[in-house]
């Protein structure tokens, strides 16, 4: 595996995180999370226009920049490392690469406003009892007159309250196959689409959504069928490898302030990192760091895999990265004593979010559970 970023993903990264350091204060995202809108749509607009990091990752055919994999990579582990809170994953690669693939005209059209920064998107297809797992829905979608009916409740769909539109996951009824839908929401919400609104404990914006006959028109159906499983289970994946991306950016951030911090603080007269069996815990520390980073690379590098080896990598890399995740984010706060836990240090907010990724899109149990039955077929 080539593990080197050409000169123009080189610069992709440089020039994200240039803007990150000087522009993207955690003071300032900390308020607008807590009190304030939930995001920063100046931030989200530099991204578009400044950047162009909202079209790196998505194809020509919707504006973007045709990035793939790698791209993502870098863009992913930069937000990380800035505890960024707006919705890039949500919109970009659950959203707008999903709707991409799909071919359909209102689908491509949405992408490219997400390319331009005029539109947020959230993806609902997680239920109550489904496992963790995006296909296994029981929201329904009837036929009516000249479209169709949804019933049914998505829990917890982060960016949801933020969002222009939302990606439905439902099961055809005439049919039973998976079909997904766009539906507006926001001011254009239609009847019967309700949400309960809540901040969670990593300071982003989501909702719980409930379909009460909301009625959709034909042209909402973007995909159905076996595509639509595909689709999804690929959107999934690589969902997945960007929060592993994203972890790694955050657990580096979190390790270099933690070895800075006891640097700093003295105990007994001489700083903490000069006891031995403290820096015996940030050398344990780094080692799951350097894993977590050999998995990210081996999940980034097989999305374009055969589905299989996709989904085996990304497991993979899933499981070590909720392994990591918990170890260095635990000890750091740890190292930092009480002051950890406060408001006025970041690592206390990595730390909530580290804590976040350690079950988002599966836990370790079930992606190592996954593995296990990839590997038996």
């Amino acid at each position: 595996m080539d593990f080197d970023l050409t000169a123009e993903q080189q610069l992709l990264a440089d020039g994200l995180s240039r803007f990150l350091a000087t522009r993207y204060g955690l003071e300032e995202s900390r308020k607008a999370a807590k009190i304030g809108a939930g995001w920063q749509p100046e931030v989200w607009r530099a991204f578009a226009d400044e950047l162009g990091v909202l079209g790196a990752c998505l194809p020509e055919s919707v504006g973007g920049d045709a990035g793939g994999p790698e791209e993502l990579m870098v863009v992913t582990e930069a937000l990380g490392a800035a505890l960024v809170v707006e919705p890039f994953v949500d919109t970009v690669v659950l959203g707008a690469r999903l709707l991409a693939r799909t071919g359909h005209p209102g689908a491509l059209q949405l992408a490219r406003r997400v390319v331009h920064g005029d539109a947020l998107l959230a993806l609902a297809a997680l239920e109550d009892g489904s496992g963790g797992v995006p296909t296994r829905v029981t929201t329904t979608a009837t036929r009516a007159d000249d479209g169709w009916v949804l019933d049914g409740a998505k829990p917890v769909v982060t960016t949801a309250p933020l969002a222009s539109h939302l990606i439905v996951v439902a099961r055809l009824a005439d049919t039973d196959d998976l079909g997904l839908f766009l539906v507006p929401a926001g001011d254009d919400a239609p009847a019967g689409l309700g949400m309960q609104v809540f901040r969670t404990v990593d300071d982003r914006r989501a909702a719980d959504v409930a379909f009460d006959g909301v009625r959709v028109g034909a042209d909402a159906l973007v995909v159905s069928g076996e595509q639509a499983t595909a689709l999804l289970e690929q959107a999934w994946d690589e969902g997945t490898a960007a929060v592993v991306s994203e972890a790694v950016g955050l657990m580096r951030k979190v390790l270099a302030d933690t070895v800075e911090y006891t640097k700093q603080r003295q105990q007994f007269g001489r700083p903490l990192a000069g006891f031995q069996a403290l820096a015996h815990r940030m050398v344990d520390m780094y080692i799951e760091l350097e894993q977590a980073v050999a998995a990210q690379y081996l999940a980034v590098l097989s999305l374009d895999a055969p589905a299989a080896e996709r989904a085996s990598a990304v497991s993979a890399a899933k499981a070590t990265i909720s392994r990591a995740a918990r170890f260095i984010g635990q000890n750091s706060v740890q190292l930092h004593g009480g002051m950890g836990m406060t408001e006025e240090l970041a690592i206390g907010h990595y730390f909530r979010r580290l804590t976040v990724i350690e079950n988002e899109f599966g836990s370790a149990d079930a992606h190592l559970a996954r593995f296990e039955r990839l590997a038996r077929a």
